[in-house]
């Protein structure tokens, strides 16, 4: 009997509770919350995964894009910025060009700034000669990067660097002093491979740099190629100097007896480089 009055008094309490008028609001954002608590707590647990505690795995490669497992994608090869022509010496040194690559198509006072007065003979400059206009030492650069393939000493030319690069292009430096690189070395644009000094084929220039770039093996003007890439090189300014003399070297032909030129044996005193120049081989590069 007691505990049907129990139950009776419970569903009467519940009953009024049931009936108050904020009772059904309040449910349904109890229940609302619920559900949106239950929503996030899944959405948060499914983003939510176990580190990979593997030990061959590299979270910082995986950021990178180094990832290690992915070894079967191709891999991008890179490709080497093409160069620019640029002089052998540094941008701020105070140099002027005093003498000129030799051409056919230039005017008479170009030419005559492009010849090379030796041994009482006149000869087409292949290259270019860089003097300093001031007393400071003269560093000479690279003028494109490349490999050292010849460094020597010519009693005429002065110490000698020859630099091989790409697209079939060679540079040469000559009139050195204190030259720093050495054969089979890699150099980049812009370092220092020795220092301008002099020659006993330029000596009246003083203290210079000549320059020469050859394409496939024919000298082109250098000028001709300043700031344009290397690419762009071709062998149409190349011009033959050794079988077109000056004026100079006919007028000196024809003062000379043929047969005793055609006769004559080279003197053993001579060094290589006098018996080139002498046998219209060679002119500034032998």
């Amino acid at each position: 009997m007691k505990m049907k009055e129990e139950k009776r008094g419970f569903k009467h309490h519940w009953n009024r509770i049931v009936k108050k008028k904020g009772f059904f609001p309040a449910l349904y954002l109890v229940v609302a919350a619920l559900l949106l608590t239950g929503v996030l707590w899944y959405q948060n647990s499914n983003r939510i995964s176990e580190p990979n505690l593997d030990s061959d795995f590299n979270y910082q490669d995986e950021l990178r894009g180094e990832n290690p497992f992915d070894t079967n994608e191709p891999s991008e090869s890179v490709t080497n910025p093409v160069e620019n022509v640029s002089l052998p010496v540094l941008s701020e040194s105070n140099t002027q060009i005093v003498t000129k690559f030799y051409q056919h198509e230039i005017e008479q006072e170009e030419q005559e700034q492009a010849l090379v007065f030796y041994n009482n003979n006149y000869y087409q400059s292949q290259g270019i000669d860089i003097a300093a206009t001031d007393e400071e030492p003269l560093p000479v650069v690279a003028a494109l990067s490349g490999e050292v393939v010849e460094v020597k000493e010519d009693p005429l030319l002065g110490n000698v660097v020859q630099i091989e690069h790409e697209h079939d292009v060679i540079t040469y430096y000559s009139s050195l002093t204190d030259v720093e690189v050495e054969p089979e070395q890699k150099v980049s644009q812009g370092d220092v491979i020795a220092h301008a000094g002099t020659s006993l084929f330029s000596q009246d220039k003083g203290t210079h740099v000549h320059f020469e770039i050859r394409k496939d093996g024919q000298p082109v003007d250098p000028e001709s190629f300043l700031d344009q890439p290397v690419t762009d090189i071709t062998i149409e300014e190349a011009t033959d100097v050794a079988d077109d003399p000056t004026d100079s070297d006919l007028d000196s032909d024809l003062d000379s007896e043929p047969d005793s030129d055609l006769d004559s044996e080279p003197d053993p005193d001579q060094s290589e480089s006098d018996q080139e120049l002498e046998s219209g081989r060679t002119t500034t590069h032998a």
